[in-house]
């Protein structure tokens, strides 16, 4: 185990962590970044909806230039993931399979993980994602499906929901149960009815690219191909780090921070869709800035911060 604390390890290297590693350096302070690999901004194409941008900008593109700034001020990236969160005292103890590693506070943001449609292969997967076909964030993208055939994969209140959104763009929305009849309440119904909402019966598979510009798969009603498919099947949030040192946590599972982003854990800090999943990375960046500020001056509060 290192002798000497970071001021702060931030566990996660999405948007939310690089912007927090780059404020942390610009304070001057010890920072360690762990990076897993897995930020779903990694997935995104071309995001048409983040500011500066104009012409759209890749998500693995974005992401490199947030880490090229923060290692410009000296933050350490490490391709390490966190398998467990402790805290002895006042220090935090990281670990990484067999090393530990200490610091003063800790930033989580390690994100959630979007729930992927029954078989369908990986490498279809990252083709139709690629390609636009297969898209998880109508509030990022919905724009481009503007009046494209449409499909939401799910039932119950969050595919309703979600269908209802995308049918803002388009008026063509199929809701497809992924599994079997569909579950929704009376209210539900009647909204779907009152858009012109079509809903078939799952269980949903087959999935296919085909004519390179449609996304096909077989329902009960038979195989259907559309210009989009949106899954709304919910997501994994996570919060296991958060949840083995002890910090409260949401019905939902997400992290319960105060204002500052700090939570029920003094020194631990969380940011990003962690702790409220809007999916947006301009929200993860604006949180991030104020858990980072957050934290210097609670590190400033317990020794002077000098040159």
């Amino acid at each position: 185990m290192a002798s000497e604390a970071d001021d702060c390890i931030i566990v996660g290297a999405g948007p939310a962590g690089l912007t927090a590693a780059i404020y942390l350096a610009r304070y001057h302070l010890n920072i360690r970044l762990f990076d897993s690999g897995t930020s779903r901004a990694s997935w995104i194409p071309t995001s048409h909806n983040h500011a500066g941008f104009p012409d759209g900008i890749n998500g693995n593109e974005l992401l490199e230039r947030m880490r090229e700034q923060a290692a410009k001020y000296g933050a350490l990236r490490e391709p390490k993931r966190v398998s467990d969160l402790a805290k002895k005292g006042d220090i935090f103890v990281v670990t990484c399979d067999e090393e530990e590693f200490r610091a003063r506070t800790v930033l989580l943001a390690t994100g959630v993980v979007n729930n992927r449609p029954d078989d369908i292969d990986e490498q279809l997967h990252d083709e139709a994602m690629s390609r636009g076909l297969l898209r998880y964030c109508p509030v990022c993208d919905g724009y481009e499906v503007t009046d494209k055939r449409v499909a939401v994969i799910g039932t119950g209140e969050h595919g309703a929901a979600e269908a209802q959104f995308i049918r803002t763009y388009t008026a063509d929305v199929t809701l497809i149960s992924p599994h079997g009849e569909h579950d929704l309440d009376a209210e539900s119904s009647a909204a779907l009815d009152e858009a012109g909402i079509a809903r078939v019966t799952g269980p949903c598979g087959g999935y296919a690219i085909e004519g390179g510009q449609q996304l096909a798969l077989d329902t009960a009603d038979g195989r259907m191909a559309f210009d989009s498919v949106y899954p709304a099947l919910g997501s994994v949030i996570r919060s296991g780090l958060a949840d083995k040192v002890g910090a409260k946590l949401a019905e939902t599972g997400c992290i319960l921070t105060d204002d500052h982003l700090e939570t029920s854990v003094p020194g631990l800090f969380a940011a990003g869709d962690v702790v409220k999943g809007l999916d947006q990375i301009s929200h993860a960046m604006g949180m991030a800035g104020v858990a980072a500020t957050a934290i210097r001056n609670r590190l400033a509060e317990e020794r002077p911060l000098r040159r």
